[in-house]
């Protein structure tokens, strides 16, 4: 009985210490969160005008990484915006 309630006590130990690491978020910079907004507008703005995008496309008009550039795609196809049509290196967004 005794080492079921020293279980007990240094779970709920171990569960209070995940929760208080997890609750601290790291702090949000206004200034980045603008500038990924207007990126993604600038994203979107290209596609209506050629009628689709690709990764390559994003990353030479913003100046981004490869990897910047998906998370840009990926967002806006999250948000409805863009579907994507091949998989890939041959991926192209449309506007939906």
């Amino acid at each position: 009985m005794t080492k079921l309630i020293l279980g007990a006590i240094i779970g709920a130990g171990l569960v209070w210490a995940l929760v208080k690491a997890w609750s601290r978020s790291p702090a949000v910079n206004p200034a980045q969160i603008a500038e990924r907004q207007k990126n993604l507008e600038k994203v979107l703005e290209m596609a209506k005008a050629k009628g689709q995008i690709a990764n390559d496309d994003v990353q030479y008009a913003l100046k981004v990484s490869d990897a910047t550039a998906t998370r840009y795609l990926e967002e806006l196809e999250r948000q409805g915006k863009l579907v994507q049509t091949g998989t890939k290196k041959g991926a192209i967004y449309r506007i939906k």
